[in-house]
């Protein structure tokens, strides 16, 4: 690409989107699109706002449909020519805002027009902007069509059956198992657990010798989503500050918010759409006892339990020794802190062996440098993380078969 050539023609079409755009701006537009090379196209879409541009263009009762004619440009003619992330971008622009039929439609045409890793690829990108317009709000809000949602899933399906992923999305609550917020008051309010940012990598890098690909973290909260995304956008933005790189959230609502069985109810309804959207992945849930997420994990696996690797419960209300044996039996792991996690993702086969270690290591790390607010609870904690950092050590070096 002739890099003076295409700034000359990005330079061309910010000219004619600046201000009103009338009928001759709006052909002068297509036409450069159209006569770009498949390089200049990814570069001016990559270097406009593609939200404006879809605006800016309009059909007309008397005279031209640049809108629809600049749909089918980018949507089906030339699709198969963009990049992944100028897809990805296209079909967040499209999704922005009122999603009208003729959007979905292209929507549809985007994703149809994948198979197999490269659209495992840009459904990956479409959830990659930290912030509330994700591939699930996509799916199952944005887009009304019953029919063309389930065109979407079955596609998605078919592709996963072709393409295992063979890698794991983690799921994960927030209060009381990524940071201390509701019931536990063994640390000071809104500490970020020692340890629990190592076992989200890990857990998301998996068990082999070549990392997975990095960016599978979920949130499954019960936090209400408002039609504006500003509270999960809110929440995203405070995960952000303590650490968590980009990541994705399926919030709850404000008519499921009181009671743990409607909590795990409105969860189980998110994770059972979130399974459709990416049915070549396998699942792990970390959540803690003290706000459904027990029953939230069962029912995960039993709903997939070929799909559902481990379900890891972060115990603040002292659950019996007894009631923790039998949730293990069912592959759901009670622990006190995140390197007896570790220990048993390591023996569920969800981690690897360094992994532990490397949990270990962030796990004592940060546990010194949290101000207790007396030695009694500092003591007690290190010696929680004692008893679990002797398990870490005894275990063997090789994955369990």
């Amino acid at each position: 690409m002739d890099l003076t050539t295409a700034t000359t023609k990005l330079q061309a079409l910010r000219r004619d989107m600046t201000g009103h755009t009338d009928r001759n701006d709006e052909r002068r537009i297509l036409d450069l699109l159209e006569g770009a090379t498949s390089e200049e196209l990814n570069f001016l879409l990559s270097n406009v706002d593609l939200v404006r541009l879809l605006s800016d263009l309009d059909d007309r009762l008397v005279g031209p449909d640049h809108h629809t004619e600049l749909l089918d440009l980018l949507c089906t003619r030339r699709a198969a020519e963009l990049s992944l992330p100028v897809r990805a971008s296209l079909a967040t622009a499209l999704q922005k805002g009122a999603t009208h039929a003729q959007a979905e439609a292209r929507l549809r045409d985007l994703f149809l027009g994948l198979k197999g890793r490269e659209l495992t690829g840009f459904k990956n990108l479409l959830e990659a902007g930290g912030e509330y317009h994700d591939l699930h709000k996509l799916v199952f809000d944005d887009v009304d069509d019953v029919v063309l949602r389930a065109e979407l899933l079955t596609h998605f399906q078919r592709e996963a059956d072709a393409f295992p992923s063979g890698e794991n999305k983690v799921l994960s609550d927030i209060d009381d198992t990524f940071f201390a917020n509701w019931v536990d008051k063994r640390y000071p309010p809104k500490t970020v657990y020692p340890g629990v940012l190592a076992f989200y990598q890990e857990l998301d890098r998996g068990p082999g010798i070549i990392p997975g690909r990095a960016g599978d973290l979920v949130f499954v909260s019960a936090r209400p989503q408002d039609p504006l995304g500003l509270i999960e956008n809110a929440t995203l933005d405070s995960l952000s500050k303590r650490g968590v790189p980009l990541a994705v959230m399926l919030s709850g609502s404000f008519f499921y918010l009181v009671g743990n069985t409607r909590i795990a109810q409105k969860k189980f309804e998110n994770f059972e759409q979130y399974a459709r959207l990416f049915p070549e992945y396998g699942f792990v849930f970390v959540g803690d006892s003290g706000q459904g997420d027990v029953e939230f994990g069962a029912r995960m696996r039993e709903s997939l339990p070929q799909a559902v690797r481990a379900v890891f419960i972060h115990d603040v209300v002292a659950t019996p020794p007894e009631q923790r044996d039998a949730w293990r039996a069912k592959h759901v792991f009670f622990f006190d802190t995140y390197v007896g996690a570790a220990v048993d993702a390591f023996h569920a086969g969800v981690i690897s062996r360094d992994g532990v270690d490397r949990i270990a290591a962030a796990a004592t790390e940060s546990l010194a440098a949290i101000a207790f607010s007396s030695p009694a609870l500092r003591q007690a904690r290190e010696a929680e993380l004692e008893r679990d950092l002797t398990l870490a050590r005894a275990l063997p070096r090789t994955q369990p078969t």
